[in-house]
């Protein structure tokens, strides 16, 4: 940059300048402050560490040197970092005081502060100085011709210690490679826990020596081995995250009884169980009153808890409908032994049979919100997840497990498989609002967790269902309270997926796979265009009951390729409310710019059916969709009066289920129109 001759230096740095609400950094930083200067990157750029870090430090930089060539093109003439103060001189300073403990304990603060010749990088942990070069990534920028950092100042922390995401791979096993992407993603977005799921009523996941029927009768031959278990748990710490694994219990046991039918709770506790291949809450239940029980679950923990060094061992404990309990008399004789009214005093007696079984290895015991009783162990973290739909208030669900003595964790709002809009879940915090918590309660709340349950995706389309939204999610969890304009949320969001694309997940890339299968390898714009204003049924809509789609189901439908929120969407239904408020010329060009676009799709879906069956279940919608867009350009464009019947009818049939299980995303949009 000294070479740069001064007044091209002046014109560069003039044409560089931007404000800070053009940044597109996600999670949001604590503190920013940017001037008008900026560090120009070049072939020479270097980096150096000095401190005394952990050496995944040394791999972090060099995939950050990686990615800046791949988006530069600048072929850095410093390829790798191998260790501590290797090059003095270098332009990008990193100082780490020690080396950082992967865990919900550790100090993850930064500074970083770009100058017009020095960038440095100031880290307690090494773990804080990894997610100061995901900030700095997020801050390349170009001025058409030269890529460059603005100047700033950033000083950084995470709001809540527990940042998660829960990936269930009992469902449809998810392999290896698909969990090592979806790590990618969390580190660049500051998340600091990955929650496996690793058995259910679908599938047994995880291989257990001493028992490999567990695998060999449970599994359809998808698991992990112990040492892939092993890799990727490396793989994560390298990567600042903590991995907990999850063996529910004692519910969701179709599979472990499936492999050992004589610990379950029918009243023949031989009678066969099976792996199910629907999704929905099942009835087999493991036996609390049999000794076998705990034995085969303590040699379970015997394998599965030195694959995991972390503090933390989820038992699910979710969803156990107590069907099975009910009707076993000497299960209904041992509670009245034992003086246990209810089910959930059952449960409670036999979640704390765990208890030891763990501790023996250092775990504290997590488990979803049901677990939390009278009697249960106050160490147990409380994986909050029932709210509205559960017949609960929002937030009462942490509330309760606060003001009873736990810690919590909050995943009701952030259950990201319900194809909710990203707003829903920016807007939902941990910390309950205008609740009278003290200092000591607040700390309960550790911070939140989005959860992917996957009985509607597969390896194919499970990065599209977590990104991008779970980015904004970790938002959330990260950045202050008062970040929370949906504007500029969903701007940066837009770059942020990118990015992350950029780094191997396949989001985006792969909706173009499913569309060419739909089209039969025809011309797929139209598809894309369709995709773009149509969402997948929300909540459970799709699958009510697990009657549908099942556990082999291929999911390479339309709703599979369209996302939560739906790009075109979002465009036309902002222009359609600027334009009832203001009747401005530019917003009534962009809704009639849209609304032929989608007259032109359904021609062009029309044509493309004859070689496609499988558009076939589209063309109902579109065509209604079609109906009304000529009728509203007519009304708009050429002030002719509006068929209001035609519209009404065609807005009934496109407001009701449809094959294709989609819900037309501008629907309120275009009945706001047609009422004008």
């Amino acid at each position: 940059m000294r070479y740069l001759p001064a007044f091209l230096l002046f014109v560069f740095i003039s044409n560089a300048q931007i404000k800070k609400d053009q940044l597109n950094l996600m999670p949001w930083p604590q503190k920013i402050d940017i001037s008008n200067a900026v560090f120009l990157l070049n072939k020479d750029f270097k980096v150096n560490i000095t401190g005394n870090p952990n050496p995944r430090i040394f791999k972090a930089a060099t995939q950050f040197l990686k990615r800046l060539d791949q988006r530069t093109g600048l072929f850095f003439n410093q390829g790798f970092i191998t260790k501590t103060n290797e090059f003095p001189e270098a332009n990008l300073q990193i100082n780490c005081l020690r080396e950082g403990k992967v865990g919900i304990t550790e100090n993850e603060s930064y500074q970083l502060a770009v100058n017009t010749n020095k960038i440095t990088i100031n880290a307690t942990t090494d773990l804080g100085a990894m997610h100061a070069l995901e900030t700095l990534c997020q801050l390349l920028h170009n001025n058409g011709t030269q890529f460059y950092f603005p100047s700033v100042e950033i000083n950084d922390n995470p709001r809540f210690a527990w940042r998660g995401l829960m990936i269930d791979a009992a469902r449809h096993f998810q392999p290896v490679d698909v969990i090592k992407r979806n790590l990618d993603g969390m580190a660049a977005m500051k998340m600091n826990v990955f929650h496996w799921h690793l058995v259910d009523d679908q599938g047994w996941r995880i291989e257990i020596k001493k028992h490999p029927k567990l695998t060999e009768l449970a599994s359809d031959g998808d698991f992990y081995t112990q040492e892939e278990i092993t890799n990727i748990v490396k793989y994560a710490a390298d990567r600042g995250i903590m991995v907990i694994p999850e063996i529910d219990v004692p519910g969701h046991a179709s599979a472990i009884l499936t492999a050992y039918p004589e610990i379950g709770s029918k009243i023949d506790n031989q009678t066969a169980y099976s792996v199910s291949v629907k999704s929905g809450v099942h009835n087999p239940t493991l036996d609390p009153t049999n000794p076998k029980t705990y034995q085969l679950l303590s040699e379970i923990f015997d394998e599965v808890c030195p694959l995991f060094p972390n503090a933390y061992f989820h038992i699910g404990g979710d969803e156990n409908n107590g069907k099975e309990w009910d009707a076993n008399p000497k299960i209904q004789e041992f509670k009245k032994k034992n003086h246990l009214k209810t089910n959930h005093d059952l449960q409670t007696y036999f979640n704390m049979k765990l208890v030891p079984m763990l501790k023996k290895y250092g775990k504290q015991v997590m488990g979803w919100e049901e677990i939390m009783t009278q009697d249960m162990s106050k160490e147990a973290i409380i994986h909050a997840w029932r709210g509205v739909n559960e017949g609960m208030k929002p937030g009462e669900a942490v509330v309760k497990a606060v003001k009873n003595g736990y810690k919590t964790v909050l995943s009701n709002g952030y259950y990201i498989d319900l194809m909710l809009s990203v707003d829903n879940h920016y807007l939902n915090d941990p910390m309950p609002k205008n609740v009278d918590f003290t200092a000591e309660e607040k700390a309960r709340v550790l911070g939140g967790e989005a959860t992917m349950w996957s009985e509607l995706v597969t390896p194919l389309t499970i990065d599209s269902r977590i990104w991008p939204r779970t980015a904004a999610i970790a938002e959330r969890l990260w950045s202050n309270d008062t970040v929370t304009n949906l504007e500029s949320m969903h701007k940066r969001l837009r770059q942020i997926s990118f990015r992350l694309e950029e780094i191997g997940l396949t989001h985006i890339r792969n909706k173009e796979v499913i569309l060419r299968n739909i089209s039969n390898y025809q011309d797929t714009k139209a598809l894309k265009d369709f995709t773009n204003i149509c969402e997948p049924y929300k909540i459970y809509k799709r699958n009510g009951g697990g009657k549908k789609y099942f556990m082999y189901s291929p999911l390479t439908l339309f709703a599979d390729a369209c996302n939560a929120d739906a790009s075109d969407a979002y465009e036309f239904n902002k222009a359609v409310n600027r334009y009832l408020i203001y009747k401005d010329e530019l917003s009534q060009s962009e809704i009639i710019y849209y609304l032929k676009k989608w007259i032109t799709m359904n021609d062009e879906l029309i044509v493309m059916s004859k070689k496609a069956p499988l558009i076939q279940p589209l063309l109902p919608m579109a065509q209604q969709l079609s109906t009304i867009a000529v009728e509203l350009v007519a009304n708009i464009e050429n002030k002719k009066a509006l068929n209001k019947t035609l519209i009404k009818e065609n807005l009934k049939l496109l407001n009701e289920r449809n094959s294709a299980d989609v819900e037309l995303a501008i629907y309120e949009s275009l009945k706001k129109l047609a009422e004008l």
